[in-house]
């Protein structure tokens, strides 16, 4: 599946109705840095430290997204046909916290696909694919396969973290998006991948206000 695949089949399902599409209100970086957290020492964050982020997630979700994905579980491959594709392609699996059911975590597959110019990257969830040892890896049953697709939009001085998410078919459909909004569509705190790269790859501690 080359780049443009990716952003189709994205794309489509969002346009089916029988799928929940979730798209959370872009992210003001600095705005909600400034209104909400408490910094030891200023930093006026960037579009460019914002991609550098999304691409660090993209490989490594154990590592910014602690919450939902296993420690040590992310592992990413290509393929001689991905490489062929001459895009930044690659296929990520990882342990994850069913957001149908927080109770529940298994292997997630997805179809990873990084635009470089438009500075998004896509996520296409798949049931199976073939590991890098040949053999068949296979998504957890029992819940719905998502898309999901991150970017790092705005300007330079106002980066604006967007992020779009499409549910196939899922049974329940409220409780999802309600999961999913209240875990990552806070707008009184940034997200845990940028407080984890602000004060883990930008060596800047920052704390959360008082509400």
């Amino acid at each position: 599946m080359n780049l443009h695949e990716h952003e189709t089949e994205f794309e489509r399902a969002a346009a089916d109705p029988a799928n929940l599409r979730v798209d959370l209100p872009p992210i003001d970086v600095n705005a909600v840095l400034a209104a909400h957290y408490d910094l030891d020492e200023p930093l006026e964050f960037t579009r460019t430290m914002l991609w550098d982020m999304e691409l660090r997630k993209a490989r490594r979700p154990d590592l910014y997204l602690p919450g939902g994905v296993a420690p040590g579980s992310a592992r990413t491959w290509t393929t001689p046909a991905l490489e062929a594709t001459g895009d930044d392609v690659f296929v990520r699996v990882s342990e994850q916290r069913n957001l149908e059911d927080p109770t529940d975590s298994g292997p997630v597959i997805e179809q990873v696909g990084i635009d470089h110019e438009a500075r998004t990257v896509t996520f296409i969830g798949t049931a199976e694919h073939v590991g890098p040892d040949g053999g068949v890896l296979r998504a957890a049953e029992g819940r719905s396969l998502f898309h999901v697709e991150h970017g790092a939009g705005g300007t330079e001085s106002r980066p604006l973290n967007t992020m779009r998410w499409v549910f196939l078919a899922p049974e329940d459909r409220d409780g999802t998006e309600a999961r999913l909004r209240g875990i990552i569509g806070q707008p009184a705190r940034l997200p845990e991948f940028i407080e984890i790269y602000i004060r883990d790859v930008l060596g800047v501690g920052l704390r959360r206000r008082a509400a």
